[in-house]
């Protein structure tokens, strides 16, 4: 029974209905990713800017953004950063294909999930640099020329002779980013992208199913596995931006500013902010990754569930 309350019951691969899976998946991908947007959008900008140029916080950038943007500017490059919802279902079908393929080697679930994270990462990112790289010069908008190489033209608004700047037109910025750049353009920092999430990745599951299995430990024999595995996904998550969060302050100016060596933008770093520069944007990326940890672990547990195939239903009790 102490066994049995240990260990929180993690439901593979082979055991899911794989056509409730990805139909419940993309909804579940979709309302995640419009819930933590806005703390995305404050996160690039806080990462990108100049010391405190402009915004001294998060609660700071999200007050100065509504009150000049409005809630338009919290979802600046939303719409073209939906197709990320195709990297996001080969994550999760790497993570679980890697999964299965490694356990004939390994039994251990951390090494397990080590691997399978990092590798669902890799897939992912070679899906998602590029959306990337457009919804960040998106985001990027009505925060001053000089924090972006790219601009939108000014549309002319019909019957009055004033000008007005048009956001969201992705071709705009597509157009002058392969003007610029051409086709490499689109996988600018995707080293530094991969520096920054395959670790966060590889370690987020880890850490998630260790503080799972610690809570599980201390937690009442009566306490929901659900509710215990929301508790250690935002401590996961928490735990992986922190040691990975360098790294991503890098990536994002190399995508912005249109810099070409990882090494070299993080020596600037150092030289202009110190070391503090490589904590920025970290407030944000902790307090957007913990709802979209706790929707992903609830999210995806349920979904898991839901997505069981019939003849496996009565073997399971939650």
């Amino acid at each position: 029974m102490m066994q049995q309350k240990r260990n929180i019951r993690i439901i593979e691969w082979e055991d899911l209905d794989k056509r409730k899976f990805y139909s419940l998946g993309v909804f579940m991908t979709l309302t995640t990713r419009a819930t933590v947007y806005p703390f995305t959008l404050i996160r690039t900008r806080l990462q990108v800017q100049k010391g405190k140029s402009l915004y001294n916080g998060t609660f700071d950038a999200f007050c100065k953004i509504l009150k000049v943007e409005g809630v338009r500017g919290l979802y600046r490059g939303f719409m073209v950063n939906t197709f990320t919802l195709i990297s996001g279902q080969a994550y999760i079908t790497t993570y679980e294909l890697v999964r299965k393929y490694v356990s004939h080697y390994s039994s251990s679930n951390t090494f397990k999930s080590l691997v399978a994270g990092g590798s669902a990462s890799l897939v992912a990112q070679s899906i998602t640099v590029p959306i990337d790289v457009v919804s960040q010069h998106l985001m990027m908008q009505g925060q001053g020329e000089h924090f972006t190489r790219f601009k939108l033209k000014p549309k002319i608004v019909m019957a009055t002779s004033k000008h007005k700047v048009t956001f969201g037109h992705t071709k705009d910025i597509m157009v002058q980013i392969f003007a610029a750049d051409g086709f490499r353009g689109f996988y600018r920092g995707y080293v530094a992208s991969l520096l920054t999430y395959i670790p966060n990745s590889a370690l987020w599951w880890p850490f998630y199913h260790f503080y799972a299995e610690q809570m599980s430990r201390l937690a009442p024999s009566n306490c929901p596995h659900l509710l215990l595995q929301a508790v250690a996904g935002p401590m996961a998550a928490a735990t992986a931006s922190t040691i990975t969060n360098p790294m991503d302050v890098v990536r994002a100016r190399v995508q912005v500013e249109g810099r070409s060596s990882v090494i070299e933008t993080f020596k600037q770093l150092l030289a202009e902010e110190g070391m503090w520069g490589l904590t920025k944007g970290l407030s944000a990326r902790i307090i957007s990754s913990t709802p979209t940890s706790i929707l992903i672990v609830v999210g995806y547990e349920t979904l898991k569930r839901l997505s069981l195939r019939p003849e496996l239903v009565h073997t399971r009790h939650w």
